[in-house]
């Protein structure tokens, strides 16, 4: 077992001249620090994303079990397809499936929001992006933990999966939030692609 490094005290990690706290120490690796930025900003748009959808559906059919039944068909694609996600995360290179993963996320977004800005969507549309969707969630989620892996190393990867999963809760709740704002003064297409420009960041 290796002795702590007299340089870094329990509560600071130093990188660079800048004192880190040690719940913070993950981020003194550049590459997690673009990731934990550009990963926030996706995560509240998929959040703004799900509200502007639940509210569609609801305002298009006023269907409590259509309302369900969607947020069902996005999530089941997850849970069937995982297993074949974890493969390619073992089997390819992480920063290009987490690149394409976001890449489709934001194709999906746009979609979603020129349907809905011109008037165009139905309920079946929205099924289908709601299936594709977690689809690519069911790709983007193994990719996204073992990519952390290789961004911060074993001695650093319990601060950063904490971090991450701080990053995920809080985005939970700033982007209902900020979706339940942006539906009620500008709409459900505005609030879908809001933030979607930025997750490649």
């Amino acid at each position: 077992m290796r002795a702590p490094n007299p340089a870094q005290s329990e509560n600071t990690v130093k990188k660079s001249g800048i004192s880190l706290p040690a719940t913070l120490r993950a981020l003194k690796h550049r590459n997690f620090q673009l990731f934990f930025g550009g990963q926030l900003i996706s995560l509240i748009g998929t959040w703004m994303q799900n509200v502007a959808q639940s509210w569609l559906v609801y305002r298009l059919t006023g269907s409590s079990l259509l309302l369900g039944s969607v947020s069902f068909a996005g999530q089941i694609p997850v849970f069937l397809t995982a297993p074949l996600g974890g493969i390619v995360a073992d089997r390819y290179n992480r920063h290009r499936v987490v690149i394409g993963t976001q890449t489709t996320s934001m194709i999906l977004a746009f979609v979603f929001a020129a349907l809905t800005l011109t008037h165009r969507i139905t309920v079946t549309e929205i099924f289908v992006l709601s299936i594709l969707r977690g689809v690519v969630n069911a790709f983007d989620i193994p990719g996204r933990q073992a990519f952390i892996v290789e961004m911060v190393g074993k001695e650093d990867l319990m601060n950063a999966i904490a971090l991450n999963s701080s990053m995920f809760n809080g985005a939970r709740i700033v982007g209902p939030a900020i979706a339940g704002v942006v539906v009620a003064k500008i709409g459900e297409g505005c609030a879908s692609s809001a933030t979607r420009s930025a997750t490649l960041r």
